[in-house]
């Protein structure tokens, strides 16, 4: 879907994970320590990995210039931080925000930490994450709504539904 509408997907999530893993980083035992936790990385880790996977694939194809950034910003730092860093560098068009209920969200991550490996799927750590969420990104999604800059979608439909949803709003936006 994002291919279509020329869009790169980074994930701010995946990055972190990734830094993590990779031997010889320098911030791997400190981005474990925050996932764990539920708490939001310090965003100067989280822009230069967004910022580093940007530039390479605007490297890698001119072309390629349009990002979905897929968790961030997380609150108001990250918010700070992203228009010091990217100011005059990236454009928001909008925020997707897939709004969704609570519990189905902690039945959902606890039905995937079965399988993913995830040190924040379990339910200590998702109770810290939506405590995290309440406090800290959803002023960030009202500041965005404000501004006219979100595209909600109910989330808690079935994946079909969720999909014909977003492909909506891509079609709309472009």
């Amino acid at each position: 879907l994002l291919q279509k509408y020329g869009y790169t997907h980074l994930s701010a999530g995946d990055l972190l994970r990734d830094e993590r893993k990779r031997p010889g980083s320098q911030y791997g035992e400190l981005i474990e320590n925050y996932i764990k936790e539920g708490e939001i990385v310090p965003v100067e880790i989280t822009i230069s990995l967004l910022k580093r996977a940007m530039d390479q694939t605007m490297a890698a194809n001119s072309q390629k210039n349009k990002f979905l950034i897929d968790g961030f910003p997380r609150n108001e730092d990250n918010l700070q931080g992203w228009n010091k860093t990217m100011d005059g560098k990236a454009d928001v068009s909008f925020v997707l925000f897939f709004d969704c209920d609570n519990e189905i969200c902690v039945g959902r991550c606890l039905e995937r930490g079965k399988s993913s490996g995830r040190s924040d799927d379990n339910q200590e750590s998702l109770e810290k994450r939506i405590h995290t969420y309440l406090q800290s990104t959803k002023p960030i999604i009202d500041l965005y709504e404000r501004m006219g800059k979100v595209r909600k979608v109910d989330a808690s439909k079935s994946v079909d539904e969720v999909f014909e949803k977003v492909v909506q709003i891509f079609d709309k936006e472009g």
